[in-house]
């Protein structure tokens, strides 16, 4: 299983922190990296989100794969690639859109990076909150269990599990606990030398919030 259906929203995970998400007539990417097959047109993105420049978030092979000419892709302010069409740079604490919304739909950048790592600085990346079916989809993009964590507001969370570059299980946990959403989803794990355990990562939830549901996708 790479896809569930939670109320009226599609999560399909493509691999590492590649997420699509259905609802609502759009369909939004976040961190497509080494998709196998092109998607058709009619399934390539409405919305493109991009966390951070590292290759396997922001992959110039796999966004062109997924974008189309009217694609709204949004990339953090200092990211180094140019990208042609509406691409807009966005920085933490960003509300973006014409009103609060683009194409429809509300999206929100938080705050994304290390604390005691050197591998994201802060204002290298950031994380989205997707508004879709009324609920909130948080992607914490390459981030540690930073404080500001604590203010987020999602019904489901994608957090990173893998440790060395991100959080690690315990700590993602952690977050998970803090955030409490309906639902939370591992990522960040099982490639490129990245060793999280997402069955670790479930039993940590459920010893602090038993009441959380935590999907896990096949690697």
């Amino acid at each position: 299983m790479n896809s569930v259906k939670i109320k009226d929203i599609s999560i399909q995970w493509l691999g590492h922190a590649g997420f699509l998400l259905e609802g609502e007539g759009k369909k939004i990417y976040i961190d497509p990296f080494r998709i196998a097959q092109e998607p058709a047109f009619d399934d390539r993105a409405d919305i493109l989100l991009i966390t951070h420049e590292h290759y396997d978030h922001c992959s110039p092979d796999d966004i062109r794969k997924v974008r189309k000419s009217d694609t709204t892709t949004l990339i953090p302010e200092n990211c180094s690639l140019e990208f042609k069409g509406d691409a807009r740079r966005v920085a933490e604490g960003d509300i973006l859109a014409d009103g609060l919304e683009i194409k429809g739909t509300r999206i929100e950048v938080v705050p994304a990076y290390n604390i005691d790592k050197p591998y994201h600085p802060r204002g290298l990346g950031v994380g989205y909150i997707v508004e879709l079916e009324g609920l909130r989809i948080y992607h914490a993009g390459d981030s540690d269990f930073i404080p500001e964590i604590e203010a987020i507001n999602a019904d489901i969370a994608l957090l990173p599990i893998g440790g060395t570059y991100t959080m690690n299980e315990e700590e993602a946990a952690n977050a998970a606990a803090v955030i409490s959403p309906g639902f939370t989803i591992p990522m960040h794990y099982g490639s490129e030398g990245i060793n999280g355990d997402p069955e670790r990562f479930k039993a940590l939830v459920h010893s602090k919030n038993p009441d959380i549901n935590v999907i896990i996708f096949d690697s």
